[in-house]
């Protein structure tokens, strides 16, 4: 099995909705801007973890996602140790579909040749010291495994 491992640095994001606008009676439909910069920067940790060793994958994959998001500065120390030893969790936004559909979204056409190949994602979300970051682990299965 194939397996590549990357982390995306900065607070997680999530994948926002496309955007419609009316330009001179005709409807356009964009991407936000910061979803599309994200979205390089996925790709862009992707392509550095790589070294340029990884072929785009036409097998099922795996992925697993881990979301670390930076404990607020404005908690008190005994709120700030329950969330670094995992006893509270970061349930805000985005939600944890968002986060992997972004990740998912922005590998497309570059470590596979469709999100469709993945037939099992894990995304998990937890607090962190410092700034936060997006931990991917995606491995190729075997056909027919």
């Amino acid at each position: 099995m194939r397996s590549i491992r990357f982390c995306v640095p900065g607070t997680p994001r999530g994948k926002e909705r496309a955007r419609t606008v009316h330009v001179d009676g005709r409807v356009m439909t964009f991407t936000p801007g910061q979803t599309v910069a994200y979205e390089d920067r996925v790709r862009g940790a992707f392509l550095k973890a790589s070294g340029g060793t990884w072929t785009k994958v036409d097998t099922p994959l795996c992925i697993q996602i881990l979301a670390k998001y930076p404990v607020p500065k404005s908690v008190s120390k005994k709120r700030r140790a329950a969330m670094l030893s995992g006893r509270l969790f970061p349930t805000k936004k985005p939600d944890w579909d968002n986060v992997g559909k972004i990740i998912c979204d922005a590998l497309n056409g570059i470590a596979y040749r469709d999100d469709a190949q993945i037939v099992f994602a894990a995304v998990s979300k937890s607090y962190t010291e410092g700034e936060g970051c997006v931990e991917v682990t995606l491995t190729a299965l075997e056909k027919g495994a």
